[in-house]
C-alpha cells in the first residue's frame, strides 16, 4: 500500500497550528496573570479597599521661630466608580452646596482620560476637594446613602501672616505631567506650586502611607485587613526655618503697598535673605481651598501682574546703583587708582557725544564721584579701559574682560536662589555689538551708557541686593537664599560657599567709602538714621517707556554689617525719592525695631504715597 505523503504533511500542518493557539493562549494567560495589573487590581478591589493616608506637609517658621505656615484639615469627597450605585442625586447636590451641572462635569472630567489619566473605574478616584469642616460633618451624616462614596482627609495650607505670598507659594493638585515626571505622584494628588513650597517640595510632602481595609462579598467593609498590620503609617514632611524675618517681610510690603517693584534685604555674612518683596503682591490665603482656581484667575488676569516676581525675575536697567561695579573694575584692571581724578562738565563730552550729569565739584577722584553719583566719572573710566589696546589687544577683548568682572559679581546670569524661575538680568558681550553694530564698528562711545547701568545693562533686584551684600563683606558674598535650615538633615552645600568675585577685597574698602559718604554728604542723605553708621547708593534709571525708576543699594552698619538691601520702584523718579527712603526705614525696623519718632513721616508718606503708571507717549 503506497503511503499518502500529502495527508502526512496535513497532519504536520495541524498539530503546528495547535501549537501556535497554545502558545498564543499561554503567553496571554501569562500576560494577563503576571505582566497587566488590572486583573489583579479588580481581583484585590473585591475584597479589599486600599485607602492612601495623606502625610501632614511640614511646617514653615521664619528666622526668629515664629509659625508662618501650618496644616488646617480638609476633606475630599472620593468613590470607587464601580462601587456607585443609583443615588439621590438632588440631595447629594444640596448637601454638598453644588449644581447639577456642576456634579455631571465633575464625573465627565474625572473620566476623560487626558485630564485623568490615571483614572480606573476600580480604584479611588476625587470627586470634590476642600470641604470645610462644616460641609464635612454634613456629608458624613449621610454618606450611607451615597454607595462608593468615602472621605479622604487631607490638608490644606493655613497663614499665620498675610506676607511673603511670592516667597512662599502655594500647592496645588497635581497634572498629567506632575504624575508623568513622579511616580510619587497620583490623580487627586497635590505638590508644592511657586516659591518654597515648589523648591522644596521634596522635603515638605513627607511619605504617603496606606489603610487596607476589608470587604464582605456585597462590598461593604467589614474593618482592618489583620487588624491594620499590614498598613504603612505616612510620615510627615520636614519642617522648614526659614531665613525670613516674617514681620520685616510684612513691614517692607505696607512701605510698598500702591507701587510697583521690589524690595531684597539680605545678611551678608550668611546670605540669608531677610526679606523679598514683590509689589504689587496678593495674600497667600487667595490660593487655598475651593476659591483657589479663581482667584488664581483673577490674578493671572491683572494687569498689575501681582504673581510676576517681580524681586527674581524683573530685569530693569540698574541705573546708577552700577557704578560701584564699575569702580572695582577700573581699580582692578588699573586703569583708575582711588586719587584718579576726572573732569565732569555738567557732564561727560567727548568726540561730539554727552552724557549729562548733575552739578557738583569737577574735577573729581573715585569716592567723591560715587557720594555725587557722577555720571562723567565713570564714562571716562569706561573709555579709557576700552581705549587700551595696547594692553588688551582690542576694544573687543577689553570689553569681555570687564563682562568677566561682572560676571563673577554676580550679574548676567542666575545666581543660583533657592527659589523656582529666577532671572537672569542681560549683560551684552563682544559678540552682541559686533552683530549689531558690525565687527570694528563700535568703540568706547557707542556703548558709553553701559557705564552707568543704561544701554543694554539689565539687572534683577536680587542681583543689586547681592551686589550690596558683597560689598558689605569686602570682597566676597554667599549665594542668597530662603531656607535656613531643614528638619533633620542637612542644607545643601551649595548655598553655603563663600563665592568671591575677580575683584581683589581690598578695592572693597574704597567703594565703601564711598558709598559711606553718600550717605554724609551726598545723593543719599535720608538714609542715615540715628546712631547706625549707613552706606549706600542711589539709582535713577531711565525708562524708555514712561517715567524713570527710582532705585537704591546699601547696607548697615558700615563695620560688621548685619543688612544689605536693594530697592526698586518703577516709574517713581530720583532715587532719594522712594528708593532711598524705603531702603532706609527697612534697615532701620530691622537693626532698632522700630522707626524714630523723627522718620515716622517719612514712614507715613512711605505707606501711603502711590505711584501710578503712565506710558511715555509718542
Amino acid at each position: 500500500m503506497r503511503k499518502d505523503y500529502n495527508l502526512e504533511k496535513r497532519k504536520y500542518v495541524i498539530v503546528g497550528f495547535l501549537l501556535v493557539i497554545a502558545a498564543i493562549y499561554g503567553w496571554r494567560l501569562f500576560d494577563l496573570q503576571i505582566n497587566d495589573d488590572r486583573y489583579k487590581e479588580r481581583a484585590d478591589t473585591n475584597a479589599f479597599l486600599k485607602k492612601t493616608q495623606y502625610p501632614s506637609r511640614g511646617l514653615m517658621y521664619d528666622r526668629n521661630g515664629e509659625l508662618v505656615v501650618y496644616n488646617q484639615p480638609a476633606y475630599d469627597v472620593m468613590l470607587i466608580p464601580r462601587d456607585v450605585t443609583e443615588f439621590d442625586t438632588a440631595d447629594f447636590c444640596s448637601t454638598l452646596n453644588i449644581t447639577r451641572e456642576e456634579l455631571d462635569k465633575r464625573f465627565a472630567d474625572m473620566k476623560d482620560k487626558r485630564k485623568n489619566p490615571g483614572y480606573s473605574s476600580y480604584s479611588p478616584q476625587a470627586l470634590l476637594t476642600h470641604l470645610s469642616a462644616k460641609e464635612y460633618g454634613r456629608f458624613q451624616e449621610k454618606l450611607y446613602r451615597y454607595p462608593g462614596f468615602f472621605i479622604q482627609k487631607r490638608v490644606l495650607r493655613q497663614y499665620n501672616y498675610q506676607a511673603a505670598a511670592n516667597v512662599l507659594g502655594n500647592i496645588r493638585e497635581v497634572n498629567a505631567k506632575d504624575v508623568e515626571r513622579d511616580p510619587y505622584y497620583q490623580a487627586g494628588d497635590y505638590t508644592g506650586d511657586l516659591g518654597i513650597e515648589h523648591s522644596y517640595e521634596q522635603y515638605l510632602r513627607g511619605h504617603k502611607g496606606v489603610e487596607i481595609l476589608i470587604r464582605d462579598v456585597h462590598g461593604r467593609i467589614q474593618g482592618r485587613y489583620e487588624n491594620g498590620a499590614q498598613d504603612v503609617q505616612a510620615v510627615s514632611g520636614r519642617d522648614l526655618r526659614l531665613s525670613l524675618d516674617i514681620k520685616l517681610q510684612a513691614y517692607a510690603e505696607s512701605l510698598m503697598v500702591g507701587k510697583r517693584g521690589a524690595v531684597v534685604a539680605i545678611e551678608p555674612s550668611t546670605g540669608e535673605i531677610l526679606c523679598l518683596v514683590s509689589a504689587p503682591t496678593y495674600k497667600p490665603s487667595m490660593l487655598v481651598g475651593r476659591e483657589r482656581g479663581k482667584n488664581y484667575h483673577a490674578l493671572v488676569n491683572d494687569p498689575s501682574k501681582p504673581l510676576f516676581d517681580r524681586a527674581l525675575l524683573g530685569s530693569y536697567p540698574p541705573g546708577s546703583t552700577f557704578k560701584p561695579t564699575q569702580g572695582l573694575i577700573f581699580l582692578q584692571e588699573h586703569i583708575i587708582t582711588p586719587g584718579t581724578t576726572y573732569p565732569c562738565h555738567r557732564g561727560y563730552v567727548n568726540a561730539g557725544l554727552r552724557v549729562g550729569c548733575h552739578g557738583h565739584a569737577s574735577p573729581l577722584s573715585l569716592k567723591p564721584a560715587l557720594e555725587t553719583s557722577c555720571n562723567a566719572y565713570f564714562c571716562w573710566g569706561l573709555k579709557n579701559m576700552l581705549d587700551r589696546t595696547s594692553k588688551y589687544g582690542s576694544t573687543g577683548n577689553a570689553f569681555e574682560v570687564w563682562k568677566k568682572h561682572l560676571v563673577s559679581m554676580g550679574y548676567g546670569y542666575k545666581l543660583g536662589v533657592d527659589l523656582p524661575n529666577e532671572g537672569r538680568g542681560f549683560i551684552p558681550n563682544e559678540k552682541f555689538y559686533n552683530k549689531r553694530y558690525g565687527e570694528g564698528h563700535w568703540s568706547a562711545n557707542t556703548i558709553i551708557s553701559v557705564s552707568i547701568g543704561q544701554g543694554e545693562i539689565l539687572a534683577t533686584p536680587m542681583q543689586i541686593a547681592n551686589l550690596a551684600a558683597t560689598i558689605a563683606n569686602r570682597g566676597w558674598f554667599i549665594t542668597p537664599h530662603v531656607v535656613k535650615a531643614i528638619a533633620d538633615t542637612i542644607m545643601p552645600g551649595d548655598l553655603l560657599k563663600r563665592r568671591v568675585p575677580t575683584i581683589d577685597p581690598s578695592y572693597y574698602t574704597t567703594i565703601a567709602e564711598g558709598m559711606r559718604m553718600a550717605v554724609t554728604g551726598g545723593t543719599c542723605r535720608r538714609a542715615a538714621f540715628t546712631d547706625v553708621e549707613v552706606a549706600g547708593k542711589t539709582g535713577t534709571a531711565q525708562n524708555p517707556h514712561g517715567r524713570d525708576h527710582s532705585a537704591f543699594m546699601g547696607f548697615a552698619p558700615y563695620n560688621n554689617p548685619k543688612i544689605a538691601v536693594a530697592v526698586y520702584v518703577e516709574n517713581a523718579g530720583f532715587g532719594a525719592a522712594f528708593g532711598v527712603p524705603i531702603g532706609s526705614l527697612v534697615m532701620e525696623k530691622y537693626l532698632n525695631g522700630e522707626i524714630s519718632p523723627a522718620r515716622k513721616g517719612m514712614e507715613q508718606s512711605m505707606m501711603t504715597t502711590s505711584v501710578s503708571y503712565e506710558p511715555k507717549k509718542d
